[in-house]
């Protein structure tokens, strides 16, 4: 809070408003009392001039690349920690110890298993359905098998519902990528580390054994860390207003997959994908980086840019990195589209115009390039989002429901309607 305080004047009245500043970021102006001092709203399509929340969990700042989660740059926690380390941290607030790490992550393990009768509900969809149509029905569905986690009001049920949808979100994407497949699921390990239990799910078939590689899994655990959370985004606002109502949290996270479902959001990566596949081949580029930059050309390249950051993403800088040690491993070097994505990488870091307007490649590019690599068919990339955005969500979830200041999210509108009128009977319409 600062001494500071915003006036506005509409027509004759001056109204006065407190200023808060947090510990880092832009101040905000308290309009709270706004209708009731002065009959009036303000207008913000997207909210993107509006602090819905208070929040100590994530910080972004766009215009200088930053990403923090709980004041730890995202670089550090990439390369030094794993996933487990980074869900404990946004859960908790603060790194564990050793002895903290070693129980939460047991705790995790042993929570992967998901009900037998899960087995049968995924039957209950087409052969053909989309993956993210079966986890939004499958996670949604949680609720009616975990009744003992459902009372938001219970500080210990909504830990182990937290706790739960960690551990079992790897399970079910995994089952909704066999099931994609038609392929018999596969069995949590509890010997196996998160990632690495994950890629065992996805890709192990019965019928022989199957061993994890560890770079691959190495990719898969930072790609879980530079999704888990990114502050008051589409997904994370969905989450926290479905949770306003008092929502169960099963039914907070389906509606986060629902809405990391559009392909503005989540579905930025398959676009970026579905960009590569498009051009073809090296030869190809340069007539697209020209219909990119003419600006009558309704063509736009994708995974290039960021809404939020006007500088590098610094997920973009880790996630680069991971690419090239997942191309060198799996030797995927003379895959067409692959070398598409390589070579308009290399366009957009010396390309004066994409340096200009700052079109660096972004996390998207990045991922779907590697996910593709790793043997993920394209509907399975906002899937593997939606796993690893969950703790993110959980923890946005959870501080929401302790903030003594919550209340029903209730949006208002500018409505451009007819105005009141009468009713009239049919015969003298």
């Amino acid at each position: 809070m600062t001494d500071k305080s915003a006036n506005l004047v509409l027509g004759d009245k001056g109204v006065e408003f407190a200023v808060k500043s947090g510990t880092i970021g832009p101040d905000v102006i308290d309009i709270g009392s706004l209708y009731k001092q002065t009959g009036a709203f303000t207008y913000d399509p997207g909210f993107t001039s509006t602090a819905s929340c208070e929040s100590k969990i994530t910080y972004i700042d766009g215009d200088a690349g930053v990403l923090l989660h709980r004041g730890y740059p995202i670089e550090q926690l990439a390369e030094h920690g794993d996933f487990l380390e980074t869900c404990y941290l946004l859960l908790y607030g603060e790194l564990p110890s050793a002895a903290q790490k070693k129980d939460f992550d047991y705790r995790v393990t042993h929570h992967t298993m998901v009900h037998e009768q899960m087995t049968r509900f995924f039957t209950g969809f087409r052969r053909d359905a989309h993956p993210m149509a079966v986890m939004c029905g499958c996670v949604g569905a949680l609720s009616a098998f975990y009744h003992d986690s459902t009372d938001i009001t219970d500080p210990h049920q909504r830990m182990v519902a937290s706790l739960r949808m960690i551990a079992k979100m790897p399970t079910i994407a995994a089952m909704a990528y066999k099931y994609h497949v038609g392929q018999p699921f596969v069995y949590p390990k509890n010997d196996l580390d998160y990632a690495s239990n994950f890629l065992h799910m996805c890709f192990a078939v019965p019928c022989e054994e199957f061993k994890v590689n560890p770079v691959l899994a190495r990719a898969m655990d930072r790609i879980f860390i530079l999704h888990a959370d990114h502050e008051q985004n589409a997904s994370t606002s969905t989450v926290r207003l479905a949770g306003s109502s008092g929502a169960n949290p099963f039914a907070c996270i389906a509606a986060g997959i629902a809405c990391l479902w559009g392909p503005a959001h989540g579905g930025a990566n398959e676009a970026a994908l579905n960009m590569l596949a498009e051009i073809g081949s090296v030869d190809r580029i340069p007539e697209y980086v020209a219909r990119a930059k003419d600006k009558n050309d309704p063509f736009r390249l994708m995974g290039f840019g960021h809404r939020v950051y006007k500088n590098y993403d610094p997920r973009a800088k880790i996630m680069q990195k991971t690419t090239h040690e997942v191309l060198a491993e799996l030797g995927h070097k003379d895959d067409p589209m692959l070398q598409v994505a390589m070579e308009l990488e290399r366009i957009a870091l010396t390309d004066e115009y994409f340096i200009e307007k700052k079109l660096y490649p972004n996390i998207d590019f990045y991922s779907g390039i590697t996910l593709k690599a790793m043997g993920f068919p394209t509907t399975m990339f906002t899937v593997l989002f939606a796993l690893a955005r969950t703790v993110g969500w959980i923890a946005q979830w959870a501080e929401m429901i302790e903030d003594p200041q919550q209340r029903i999210g209730r949006p208002r509108q500018l409505y451009t309607g007819a105005p009141q009128r009468d009713y009239m009977p049919i015969s003298k319409r």
